[in-house]
């Protein structure tokens, strides 16, 4: 994977990295647009040539002859700089649209190699919009480099030359003016970046915000959030159209200025090509050709600033998006780094310390082992270090001290793929894609055939409502799966575990939020995928913990009690007193 977090704070870096990946394409639109320019102020001096002749400036020469001279030289640069923009622009249309979908795709491969730890923290709209943003960004910028910025720079420069021709003072003083203008410009441009940056923000803001909303609508309807989110999302878009107005309005003082510093120095030029005429220095056509070059720089030097600093409002945006794209990966495989070996699927934490990156401490010098094929059970009040040690086993933080092995191996050094192909987990809110059933379920092993995706679903009993759905496995499930009750989603994620065939098997709270039919639909597919793996759940409803090998008891980060169930509860400790808990309350609800 390519490693892009040295780009996050250099747009115009980030920028000829995916420009040079395609050299050719855009070697030949730089030189296409720079002949077409040449071409374009040529034919300027064309009829420069055409007028000396038709007014008889040109003395003891056939004028008839240089007027047609003129006329073909004229008539030569206009086809030439007709056909070499839609040769540019027929190459463009590829390279541009090639650059966007390299970088996209980048882009997504190193967002999707972070740990579920760092979209915790941050909302999937927002990061999402921000690759749109990076794409958009790039795409106008090649557009406007190519279309906008080098145009009239090019303009410029062979403007002057032209201009020489007439007068070398005047080439000069052309040459220092539009230097100091163009400088001055681009760095009053660079002087508004903050208000640049604070518009991308808050656009960004407001596509996070609207896509919070949308993924949860059913709680929104639920709560009568409607009008409150219409305010939240009303005040959010204030925000964004202040910070535009801001930056907008910055750039149009910037183009005001400009515009009165061109005319004046348009005016003062075609002035000065007129003393010389009078003098004698020039031909009518000379006065003809600085009055369409003086106009040719006005309009380059004009279109130069408004791409300028529109071209800096862009770069603020690439800037805010690569800055929240482009963050290091906080998990990274070590570079002798092997795969995990699938036999003997133990699992042991040695003398593990583990602080969150927030500065909450679970664990301190905490230590556990479980045997291959042991089921285990881990139960303790919120906050004892149960979720964390799955996320810990599972490689989604790194500890601080101490080891997590599996099968002897320290997970540390082994493949990050390796390391989860060898664990199925099936939580209590099942992710589901929004596609086919039958789609969902081949996540687990994507080069399954279908016979082995119809027999996980047998097993996990899902064939009864698959079998009722109209389209059947081809049923497309909704957005995370919100065409299907929890517990048909449940099954759908125990289908999925079969399918992996992983050794290791994590439950996290499988059964809890289900009604006493469902969950034991959902218990029966689960002590057939249970079979002969090591299985580490975490349950709240202790009676789904009978029949495992062992109970651990978590209290602050350490283990208080463990045992068998039978004998934990003989034992009359904190297990016994959970179990007599859960049961009253049972009765109390059957009652």
């Amino acid at each position: 994977m390519k490693d892009l977090c040295r780009y996050a704070h250099r747009p115009l870096a980030f920028l000829a990295h995916y420009v040079i990946a395609r050299p050719i394409a855009h070697a030949v639109i730089v030189t296409a647009v720079v002949a077409a320019v040449t071409c374009s102020v040529g034919a300027q001096y064309g009829v420069k040539i055409l007028v000396d002749a038709l007014s008889g400036g040109l003395a003891g020469t056939s004028s008839a002859a240089h007027a047609w001279s003129g006329f073909l030289l004229l008539a030569s640069l206009i086809a030439a700089d007709n056909l070499l923009w839609r040769l540019a622009s027929w190459i463009a249309s590829s390279a541009f649209v090639g650059v966007t979908g390299d970088l996209r795709r980048d882009l997504f491969r190193h967002l999707t190699g972070h740990a579920p730890s760092f979209f915790a923290d941050r909302m999937s709209g927002t990061l999402t919009s921000r690759i749109t943003a990076t794409s958009n960004a790039v795409y106008t910028l090649e557009n406007m480099f190519v279309w906008n910025v080098m145009p009239p720079c090019m303009a410029t420069v062979v403007a002057i030359a032209f201009v020489a021709s007439v007068s070398m003072a005047m080439a000069g003083i052309l040459m220092v003016l539009a230097a100091i203008l163009v400088c001055t410009m681009f760095r009053l441009a660079a002087a508004g970046r903050p208000l640049h940056h604070d518009f991308a923000d808050r656009a960004a803001a407001v596509d996070g915000e609207m896509s919070d909303v949308v993924g949860n609508m059913p709680l929104v309807w639920a709560f009568c959030g409607i009008a409150r989110e219409h305010s939240r999302l009303d005040a959010t878009i204030d925000r964004e159209m202040s910070a535009r107005r801001r930056s907008l309005i910055y750039l149009e003082k910037l183009r005001l200025f400009h515009a009165a510093v061109t005319v004046v120095l348009t005016i003062a030029l075609l002035a000065w090509a007129i003393v010389l005429w009078e003098n004698g220095a020039s031909t009518a056509g000379d006065v003809v050709l600085v009055c369409t070059l003086g106009l040719s720089i006005l309009h380059a030097t004009r279109d130069l600033a408004v791409a300028l600093v529109d071209v800096t409002q862009h770069i603020a945006r690439l800037s805010e998006a690569l800055a929240t794209l482009l963050v290091p990966h906080r998990l990274r495989d070590q570079p002798q780094a092997r795969s995990l070996a699938r036999p003997g699927a133990s699992v042991a934490f040695e003398n593990v310390s583990f602080t969150y990156p927030d500065g909450r401490r679970v664990f301190t010098d905490f230590s556990l082992h479980i045997e291959p094929a042991q089921r285990a059970g881990f139960v303790g009040p919120s906050g004892c270090g149960k979720s964390t040690l799955f996320a810990l086993l599972q490689r989604f933080y790194d500890v601080q001290d101490g080891r997590v092995r599996i099968g002897g191996q320290d997970i540390s050094q082994v493949t990050q793929e390796s390391l989860r192909a060898a664990i199925a987990v099936v939580p209590q809110d099942i992710s589901l894609f929004h596609r086919s059933i039958m789609e969902n379920i081949r996540y687990g092993r994507p080069q399954a055939s279908d016979a082995e995706v119809f027999e996980a679903v047998a097993a996990a009993n899902c064939s009864d409502f698959v079998e009722s759905l109209p389209e059947g496995l081809s049923t497309i499930v909704g957005d995370r799966g919100v065409k299907l009750s929890l517990g048909q989603r449940q099954r759908l994620g125990i289908a999925r575990a079969f399918l992996k065939n992983a050794p290791i098997l994590l439950l996290d709270e499988a059964t809890s939020a289900l009604d006493s039919e469902s969950e034991e639909a959902v218990r029966q597919a689960l002590d057939r995928l249970m079979g002969s793996r090591t299985v580490i759940a975490i349950a709240h409803r202790l009676s789904t913990l009978r029949s495992f090998d062992r109970i651990v008891v978590l209290r602050s980060g350490q283990v208080c009690e463990e045992g068998s169930p039978q004998m934990l509860v003989r034992s009359k400790g904190v297990y016994c007193n959970l179990v007599q808990g859960e049961v009253a309350r049972l009765v109390k609800q059957a009652a």
